[in-house]
């Protein structure tokens, strides 16, 4: 299947419920927060690590969709592939001089490794393979509301040690978000896919990334996290690759406030009201509200 030949952007939501979402390790694991606004925030590299994590378990072995930044990966190794696929001497550190080889050792990387090819890679460590652009990027997602994190309080009954077994329990702490809606919005270039120099990143690619937001979380439960749930997902399709209308003004149809007669913080998904303005959506581009 050939690369999209469509511009997209997206609005994401997601919820947590006595959780940290994304630990900030600069501030002792608390959940990461503006601190000007007191707003929740996620970063994208969390959501995209989600993603990588929900393929593996989706397509597992199957060829293309090898993840690149898998956990406990070796960069070095997964760039081997490529030179020993392609029969190509490795050079320490530099890309052939010959520039066709060159072009297919990164398109080798974006054929055969799905994070690759949708959020590009820099691929320039000892074994290079060169680096590129991908089609999908996210920003940060923002909770709707100023967020504030609890500090709890946990007990562990078993010790380590047979020494300390005449001590008392083992005190601890973790940090959560008694509930948080957030935001996220995304992009999708048509033109960072297509072409010579374009990924490759399919219309199969663009619908595992739709089932991969919204089941995610499903397959990422942890004590730390909570309880977390993909929300909504709207999508804007252009038709043409340059695109019909811009980002932000796409993004502006979409609203999300809370509800008039929620006393007291939100504490579910039903104390918000998320609106889309379709009356607003610009002439040449396609609205699809997905879950």
């Amino acid at each position: 299947m050939g690369a999209i030949t469509n511009r997209y952007e997206f609005v994401y939501l997601f919820d947590v419920e006595n959780g940290n979402p994304n630990g900030d390790p600069d501030a002792g694991n608390l959940p990461r927060v503006d601190p000007e606004t007191g707003h929740g925030l996620v970063t994208d590299v969390c959501l995209k690590r989600k993603i990588r994590n929900f393929v593996e378990i989706a397509k597992g072995e199957e060829e293309g969709f090898n993840i690149y930044v898998a956990e406990k990966a070796v960069l070095n190794r997964n760039n081997e592939q490529a030179y020993k696929a392609l029969e190509i001497k490795q050079e320490k550190k530099k890309l052939p001089k010959d520039q066709e080889k060159a072009r297919k050792l990164t398109r080798w990387m974006c054929d055969n490794f799905f994070d690759v090819r949708t959020f590009g890679a820099v691929m320039t460590t000892e074994v290079n393979c060169g680096q590129v652009r991908g089609p999908v990027q996210l920003t940060f997602a923002k909770s709707i509301e100023p967020i504030m994190p609890s500090e709890i309080s946990i007990t562990r009954m078993a010790v380590t040690n047979e020494k300390d077994l005449e001590k008392e329990r083992t005190m601890g702490r973790k940090f959560i978000v008694p509930y948080a809606l957030y935001r996220a919005e995304g992009y999708i270039s048509a033109h960072l896919a297509d072409g010579d120099k374009g990924t490759g990143f399919s219309e199969s690619d663009l619908e595992l990334l739709w089932q991969s937001l919204a089941n995610m979380f499903d397959h990422d439960h942890s004590a730390a996290r909570g309880k977390m749930n993909a929300r909504g997902l709207v999508v804007f399709k252009h038709e043409t690759k340059l695109g019909n209308a811009p980002a932000h003004k796409l993004f502006d149809t979409v609203s999300v406030e809370k509800n008039n007669n929620t006393d007291g913080p939100a504490r579910a998904f039903s104390d918000y009201t998320v609106k889309v303005d379709e009356s607003a959506v610009p002439e040449g581009v396609d609205l699809d509200i997905k879950f």
